[in-house]
């Protein structure tokens, strides 16, 4: 038994794995070789790189059990920079005597089974020494499992904790083993890594890693050898590859590639000597960042005298700037900021001090002081703005850049407090509010970096929204409602709750803005905490009793909380019973635009949405743009991770037709990450009450008294809330709200104030003139950093990997203006004196724009840098030197301005990259390499070149236009250069287009270097050097040019000046009568009397001259009379190229209607809609709307008789009838509109468009305008424009002709414009030799389209230059794939070669029909929505012609216009209120009812309606305005009229003499009352009918029985206590004013009612109170007549004590039950008692 237990024992040990962590002996030293290097570059072979190389011996000694030393000995380090593999490594001698001393002491670590432990370096070690010192041992980091040869394990490194897989091979034999270990980057804990300028960059946790566009991982490879003693490590290597692809392009990235070796090279039995001096411990492996964040990625500068290098470089930056080298100029600022950041505050003040007063200097020094964003500076920035050594606009520009841009840490949020208790930005609104919102900015960066946020930090925002609360102070809480926002921290969402009516009833007082402004400020913190804003948001949505847009701001906040199915479900269901039709449609909207977006991060809420929109589309697709809205418009690109989307808010309210808030935003995706790059608000409230006439004293009035002693009567009926006229806007920037706005009629008038020290506006208009007469000259320089990104990680070298982004713009402008007015200004000025007054204008101006962005990948430390540099610069220069003359009397205006003298840069855009490398102590010696060799392409035989497919193919249409429009477009005068080096990298064009006449040649240069020929990536075509930039040159001229003058005439004199133009031309011209003179040489000047007399003969031979019209010339324009264009000839001729017959599709459609034509008279009018692609889809169901009815509901037919005579067609088959067509056999369905169809050629098109009317043979010009050249003793060249104009009652026509003032040129230009008739618009244009070279013509007509009314536009090209035919390819080529996303259906189908037409046609008010023709395309669709309803009504045959008086085009405004106005009739027992919903109600005789009345505070007017006793039909009115009070009812058949109890003529109109106007008079068989000042624009009354129509500031803002006019239809019972009724009974009813029944004859009251009921599931007794008035007979009188009432009840026990006495307002009361009860409408009085 003993030996089987020792046989086990001896197998157990036997077969245990031999312990594989390194073990250091002690008393021994390790010698290792070790060599490291890192890269940077593209891959490929011939590419410049930039790298270093460090190669060192390492000793290593144990000296206790977990001490061990390290000594580092002989450093070298080397750079690399150039064409790799061809180019050396270049020793560095200086710094690596820097690197050496920093390595001259020994380290200590702790190493025990393979980990290491705790680092210790000497005090004075830089940081960099101990982070190399991080990367050798980052080597000897080993994990070894003893039971497991593959496992994979989380182990802590240089780059924090990762993912880490090991593969151990063990060579028992040999007592070796091989460890290999393999970590994934991106799968780390504990990341080392660092951020600067993404705070404002969200990461999508949810998107999937493998799309991510930064990927790493590190490989190590062991070898070791073991004994009974240990493991000894022999040699250990390691593989690091980051790899950035910017375009997420497999192919297209930029690698980092660094490699280590380790390999032992001796063991003695000396131990290294213990360090002299004291050791720090230094933290872990983990990689530790110091002052990497403090250098940008510019330029190395030894530091020795920041105080003198700042002073030297902001002189050479000044110096720079005015010379001209915007570049140098920018690169010094760069290095001005950097300084800034090292600099103490006493060194800023005196550089201060010998600066702050030149105006050269100051602003870049401010800037730059912005931008360093240190703690120092922040602190020097508010020390002068409490100083006041700022003025008030140069510290609105600096704050929003200096809360940007600093760096925040407990010192700066400190230093921040105190800003918001300055007392000088307390005293000035505009600062205090940028600075809480930059406070506010800075709290949310520093919380962003730890998961906690201190209380403190919010405490001063808190304390803002506690103290604007209890002040009521509404500017204060929109203030800390919007700082908070910024701050976007959950600690805040208590203090916001406050300012919600739905959580805090004591918020309900609050402006409706300050509830908006409290949800908004919910939307950053749902990033933090989305479950508790979902919750607080989907409560306010679903809280009807918050006003509209408080709820459609809940619903875009509760959107982007990005809720689950379950909640937009419950949304969409909430919908379906929504009150508020304006929050169902932006709510719907919403949904909409979310269903469609394709961004990776909104899936999931795209997929909710989809499924939500189809429980919604039957009920709420009719919506129109009178509510609210939410438009889409974005794209995401999948292939390289990238997309933005820009979506507009419009949130309408009830009181406007318009948007009263607009909220505008643009989101970018990038590689999984989203920004809100910016968003613009406006909000605006009574802005209608600055249209409308002003200072009317309504409150005055007896009407105002009338109508506050009605609201007293009528139970619960209260005037809106007072609006006073105001907009508001915000700026968000990057998430971030930078400032907001508030502008009143005291806002104005302070402003005005403040700038003027008068409030009024008249005399700030003469200052500035004054001002402006003075001169104005000066220099204004605006420096600003754009952006500064960078994330850095380490590589395992020690080094860091820097990936940075800085950009910097400039804008300068320096500008000399001085104006000479005459006759001088008078001291009793007014504004309309400057149209008596001839002002000239010396104007210099010189703008100039720059733009410099470096990005950087690669090594930035303070020793040294490597890596590659991307340059990229974007600059605008321009001169404007000119004088002008104006002349405003004479109409006249005349600029001249010098000709080109020398070549002149406009715009340049120019990029290039460079492998760059630096050190310290060479600064001076900078390596640089661009990353394509000139000259000899090297080789690259390992990547053979492939052609790109697109440029390879023959039909690619890159290949094919391109060349086209470059050669062909600028064939005359054009300047090209091609050399093309090896492989295709190196291009350069230059293309000009000379402008002889004007001494002036306008070029663009291209020059191209790039590595597309290696790989055709976006990342390849963007490295390397690119230059696009235009400029004008001057051209040479015999003789010189002196000046350049545009001179533009109108009115009388315009002939005249066209004749002085060309007197000097034509001097031997002979006189006749003044008329005719100037006629022959109108004609002669504009180069067209011998193209007259050319066309004339032409028209000899193919059409009579009438012989008595003397004045008529042909040739340029066409009759307008002339018969439409066609081209059937042309069609014709492509068609049978193809091998088909012409017209044998057009007999198909013939025969397949020849059995449908006697059905048409029975179309329905109602809109119809069918989609369709082919004549197929007959069998698919047709459904009608009926428009905007307040149900919403569609009706479908699938068998009616429409559907089976004229569905079943495709609308592309239907043919188009003018309205002025006057064949009235023939047939509307009885064609095809194919390409067969048309009748007359390309040929017969030129014929109809030669036909002339030259306007000038009858009329003079209206406009003349002559840009020429002055010339030194010789005569002027240029252009010429004039403008004729002929309007007549029925017909009008413009014509414009172009044309060179010199007889030489005979190109010219003639365009031509008409209306023809009140259908009829058709136009030409015409250029080239006489006009004849090239011509367009378009024509449009209103007809008839399948029944339908419709309108035509066609547009035909006879004849047009290459360069447009090229152009209209390329676009043509989008339409498919465009119609295909908007939904449209296509089908290809050959048309007319050289025409286009569009026909439109109106089914519905809101629906239409389009067909589009194209040559070889056509696209259309059915029921198309409209955004505003027009008024016409579907199915309306138009069968005779209107007057030829009523003009289509002139009245189609004007008409929609009108019916978008609100209109509320009455017509016997059926009203139709302004919302369009129309109901039967039977008033009660003799009882008036409240029609209409204005319910906003002003209460301008009363329209009271009673029907007479003595016929149902007949009724009359009671109008109350100012102190007028009009009757119109009908005695003995005729309409009667009193006005204030006095009988009035109906035959003589009655005028008021008030403030407000008011006009009565006959019109048709009754009377018409307009009062626009008051409201009414129109009244109508005849004795049956009543039509009222207000004005359009009137909405929302009216009640009674016509309703709000807010196009709430699904709230229009709303009775006067603001209850819903249940029908148009009670609704009607709770509208009658009660009077004294003894005095009036309406024995009619409202009385509250009760039931005994039995309720509750128990069925318990229970007697119901009317929550609502019922109408009742007075006491004494009997119903005669009753009608039964759906009323709400409330309940209590059977045994309460509440009764009907005392009950004023049960309509507080909860609604208990539904019930029916019967009102009374008549009522028999014989019992009434009344005093005598």
């Amino acid at each position: 038994m003993k030996g089987l237990i020792l046989a086990l024992v001896l197998a157990l040990v036997g077969g245990q794995k031999q312990d594989l962590e390194p073990i250091f002996h002690t008393g021994k030293t390790y010698m290792y070789g070790y060599e490291s290097i890192i890269l940077h570059g593209l891959p490929g072979r011939g590419l410049a790189m930039a790298g270093v190389k460090l190669t060192c011996k390492l000793e290593i000694s144990r000296v206790s059990r977990s001490d061990h030393l390290l000594q580092i000995r002989s450093p070298k380090l080397e750079e690399y920079n150039g064409f790799w593999p061809r180019d050396p490594f270049t020793p560095s001698l200086r710094l690596t005597e820097t690197i050496a001393a920093c390595f001259s002491q020994a380290f200590k670590f702790e190493y025990t089974d393979g980990r290491v432990g705790n680092i210790y370096a000497p005090e004075d070690c830089p940081i960099l020494c101990t982070n190399l010192v991080r990367g050798v041992l980052n080597m000897m980091q080993i994990t070894i499992k003893k039971t497991q040869n593959v496992y994979e394990l989380q182990e802590a490194g240089i780059e924090g904790i990762c993912q880490t897989r090991y593969v151990i091979q063990d060579d028992s034999k040999n007592n070796r083993a091989t460890i290999s270990k393999s970590k994934d980057l991106m799968d780390c804990q504990e990341k080392a890594v660092k951020n600067m300028g993404m705070a404002y960059i969200r990461p999508c946790p949810t998107c999937p890693l493998k799309v991510r566009n930064f990927k790493g991982t590190v490989m190590f490879t062991y070898k070791m050898k073991y004994d009974d003693s240990g493991a000894l490590m022999t040699s250990a290597t390691s593989e690091q590859v980051y790899q950035i692809s910017p375009f997420n392009e497999p192919n297209g990235a930029a690698v980092v590639e660094a490699r280590q070796e380790l390999v032992l090279v001796n063991v003695k039995r000396t131990p290294i000597s213990a360090p002299k001096t004291q050791l720090q411990n230094q933290g872990s492996l983990r990689y530790h960042f110091s002052g990497e964040l403090l250098r940008m990625p510019i330029p190395l500068i030894r530091i020795k005298n920041p105080d003198s290098q700042l002073r030297e470089t902001l002189r050479q930056l000044v110096q720079n700037n005015e010379e001209g080298a915007t570049k140098e100029a920018s690169a010094k600022f760069l290095q001005m900021i950097q300084l800034f950041r090292i600099v103490a505050l006493d060194q800023i003040e005196s550089l201060w001090v010998q600066f702050a007063n030149d105006p050269l200097y100051r602003p870049w020094f401010l800037s730059a002081i912005c931008a360093a964003g240190a703690t120092d500076t922040f602190r020097f920035l508010k020390q002068k703005i409490h100083d006041e050594k700022l003025n008030i606009w140069e510290a609105a520009a600096t704050l929003p850049l200096a809360f940007h841009f600093v760096t925040p840490n407990k010192q700066t949020l400190e230093v921040a407090s105190t800003f918001l208790t300055c007392p000088q930005i307390q005293k000035a609104p505009m600062l205090r509010i940028l600075v809480y919102l930059g406070y506010g900015s800075m709290v949310n960066k520093y919380c962003a970096q730890s998961s906690l946020c201190p209380d403190e930090l919010l405490q001063p925002l808190h304390e803002l929204a506690t103290e604007a609360a209890s002040k009521g102070d509404a500017k204060d809480m929109a203030l800390a409602l919007k700082a908070i926002n910024n701050a976007g921290e959950p600690a805040s969402i208590k203090r916001i709750l406050k300012f919600l009516p739905t959580f805090s009833p004591a918020a309900a007082s609050l402006p409706n803005r300050i509830h908006a402004d409290a949800m908004l400020a919910l939307r950053k913190i749902a990033r933090k905490d989305p479950a508790k804003v979902r919750e607080i948001s989907l409560q306010v949505f679903m809280d009807n009793t918050l006003a509209p847009n408080v709820r459609m701001v809940a619903c875009v906040v509760l959107f982007e909380t990005k809720p689950a199915l379950p909640t937009v479900t419950a949304m969409a269901s909430s919908l379906l019973t929504e009150p508020s039709l304006q929050v169902a449609s932006f709510t719907y909207s919403h949904m909409k635009a979310l269903a469609v977006g394709r961004i990776p991060q909104l899936y999931n809420l795209s997929a909710a949405c989809n499924i939500a929109i189809k429980l919604l589309s039957p009920r709420l697709d009719w919506l129109s743009y009178r509510y609210s809205k939410v438009t889409h418009v974005g794209g995401y690109s999948f292939q390289y991770q990238a997309g933005a989307i820009w979506r507009i808010y419009l949130m309408n309210s009830p009181s406007t037709m318009f948007p009263s808030d607009i909220i505008t935003k643009v989101r970018g995706y990038y590689a999984n990450t989203a920004t809100d790059i910016v968003e613009v608000a406006l909000r605006s409230q009574g802005l209608t009450k600055l249209i409308r006439k002003q200072n009317i004293p309504f409150a005055e009035y007896d009407t105002y008294k009338t109508l506050k002693e009605l609201g007293k009567t009528l139970l619960g009926l209260k005037e809106l809330p007072p609006e006073d006229p105001m907009v508001s806007a915000y700026v968000k920037i990057l998430g971030q709200e930078i400032t907001f706005v508030d502008i009143d009629k005291d806002a104005i008038k302070q402003a005005v104030t403040s700038l003027t020290g008068s409030s009024h506006w008249q005399p700030v208009v003469k200052q500035v003139v004054e001002e402006v007469q003075q001169g104005i000259s000066g220099q204004r320089t605006l420096p600003v950093m754009v952006a500064e990104l960078r994330r850095i990680v380490p590589t395992v070298l020690g080094i860091p990997l820097e990936l940075s982004l800085c950009g910097a713009a400039l804008a300068q402008a320096a500008a000399h203006v001085s104006v000479r007015i005459s006759p001088p200004l008078s001291d009793s000025f007014r504004p309309s004196q400057l149209l008596e007054t001839n002002m000239d204008i010396h104007a210099d101006v010189k703008p100039k724009a720059y733009f410099h962005m470096i990005a950087m990948m690669g090594i930035n430390t303070q020793y040294f840098q490597s890596g590659l540099e991307f340059h990229a610069e974007f600059s605008a220069n321009t001169t404007m030197k000119f004088n002008a003359s104006i002349n405003i009397k004479e109409k006249n205006l005349k600029i001249e301005t010098p000709p080109c003298r020398q070549e002149v840069e406009l715009a340049a855009v120019r990029s290039e990259v460079y492998a760059i490398s630096r050190n310290m102590e060479e600064v001076d010696s900078e390596k640089k390499s661009q990353l394509l060799p000139k000259g000899e392409v090297p080789s690259i035989s390992d990547q053979p070149f492939q052609p790109s497919e697109s440029s390879s193919r023959p039909g690619s249409w890159k290949q094919r236009d391109i060349p086209n429009v470059i050669s062909k477009g600028y064939q005359q005068g054009s300047e090209e250069a091609h050399p093309h080096s090896a492989g295709g990298r190196f291009y350069t064009h230059i293309f000009c287009r000379k402008f002889e006449s004007l001494g002036c040649s306008a070029c663009l240069s291209l020059k191209s270097q790039k590595s597309a020929f290696l790989r055709n990536t976006y990342l390849d075509k963007l490295v390397g050097e690119l230059e696009v930039k235009t400029f004008l040159k001057p051209v040479h001229t015999d003789p010189d040019i002196d000046k350049i003058q545009l001179e533009i005439q109108a009115g009388s004199k315009t002939a005249s000046k066209i004749i002085d133009v060309a007197s000097s031309v034509s001097k031997d011209e002979h006189e006749a009568t003044l008329y005719e003179d100037i006629k022959a040489k109108l004609k002669k000047i504009l180069g067209i009397e011998n193209i007259f007399k050319v066309s004339n003969k032409t028209r000899v031979r193919t059409k009579r001259i009438d012989r008595n019209d003397k004045t008529k010339v042909t040739g340029l324009w066409a009759e307008p009379s002339a018969s439409p264009l066609s081209s059937s000839s042309s069609s014709s001729t492509a068609s049978s190229a193809d091998g088909k017959e012409p017209g044998n599709e057009h007999r198909k459609d013939e025969i397949r209607q020849t059995g449908k034509k006697h059905g048409r008279s029975s179309r329905r009018s109602s809109a119809r809609r069918s989609r369709s692609s082919s004549v197929s889809s007959a069998s698919s169901k047709i459904c009608s709307s009926s428009g905007e009815d307040h149900s919403g509901d569609r009706h479908c037919s699938g068998d009616s008789e429409y559907y089976n005579q004229q569905a079943n067609l495709p609308v592309y088959q239907f043919w188009f009838k003018p309205a002025d067509e006057q064949d009235p056999g023939r047939e509307v369905l009885n064609r095809s509109i194919s390409s067969s169809s048309s009748s007359a050629s390309d040929e017969g098109v030129s014929r109809a468009i030669s036909q002339p009317k030259f306007l000038g043979d009858s009329k003079p010009p209206i406009l003349a305008a002559v840009l020429r050249a002055i010339h030194r003793n010789e005569q002027p060249t240029g252009l010429q424009l004039v403008l004729y104009t002929d309007t007549q009652p029925r017909r009008s026509r413009i014509q414009m002709l172009v044309s060179s003032i010199t007889g030489s040129s005979r190109w010219k230009l003639c365009a031509d414009a008409s209306v023809i008739n009140s259908h009829k618009v058709s136009g030409s244009l015409k250029w080239g030799k006489d006009c004849q070279d090239y011509q367009v013509a378009t024509h449009i007509a209103t007809g008839q389209f399948a029944a339908y009314p419709a309108m035509q536009m066609k547009l035909e090209w006879p004849k047009v230059p290459s360069v447009v035919q090229t152009t209209a390819r390329w676009f043509y080529s989008f339409l498919p794939g465009a119609a295909y996303l908007l939904g449209y259906s296509q089908r290809q189908q050959r048309g007319p070669s050289h025409q286009a037409t569009l026909v439109v046609a109106l089914t519905s008010p809101r629906t239409c029909n389009m067909v589009l023709k194209l040559p070889e395309l056509t696209i259309y669709d059915r029921a198309i929505r409209l955004p505003l309803p027009f008024p016409s009504s579907p199915g309306t045959l138009i069968s005779t012609l209107p007057s030829p008086d009523q003009n289509v085009f002139s009245q189609a405004t004007l008409s929609i216009i009108e019916n978008l106005k609100a209109h509320c009739s009455v017509f016997q027992n059926t009203i139709t209120t302004f919302n369009g919903v129309e109901f039967n109600y039977s008033m009660p005789a003799s009882c008036y009812h409240v029609l209409v009345q204005d319910c906003s505070p002003e209460l301008k007017f009363l329209v009271m309606m009673k029907r007479l006793e003595e016929s149902a039909d007949l009724t009359a009115i009671n109008v109350r305005l100012a102190s007028h009070e009009v009757d119109m009812y009908v005695s003995n058949g005729l309409i009667q009229l009193k006005i204030n109890g006095v009988q009035a003529s109906t035959d003589v109109p009655y005028t008021s003499n008030s403030d407000a106007s008011m006009l009565i008079s006959s019109e048709k068989e009754g009377l018409s009352l307009k009062a626009p000042d008051y409201g009414i624009d129109k009244l109508y009354y005849n004795g049956h009918r009543l039509e009222i129509q207000v004005a359009f500031w009137m909405a929302g803002k009216t009640c009674g029985i016509c309703g709000k006019y807010d196009a709430e239809k699904e709230r229009e019972y709303k009775m006067p206590s603001g209850y819903l009724a249940k029908d148009a009974v009670s609704f009607g009813q709770s509208w009658i004013i009660s009077e004294d029944p003894c005095a009036g004859a309406c024995k009619l009251q409202r009385q509250f009612v009760k039931v005994e009921k039995l309720v509750g599931f128990e069925k318990k007794a229970a007697k119901c109170f009317s929550v609502e008035p019922v109408l009742h007979c007075v006491k004494g009188c009997s119903a005669r007549r009753t009608v039964p009432v759906s009323v709400g009840f409330h309940c209590v026990p059977a045994d309460s004590t509440l009764n009907l006495q005392g009950q004023v307002r049960l309509d507080q009361k909860s609604e208990d039950v539904v019930s029916t009860v019967s009102a009374h409408t008549a009522c028999s009085c014989q019992q009434q008692s009344c005093p005598a």
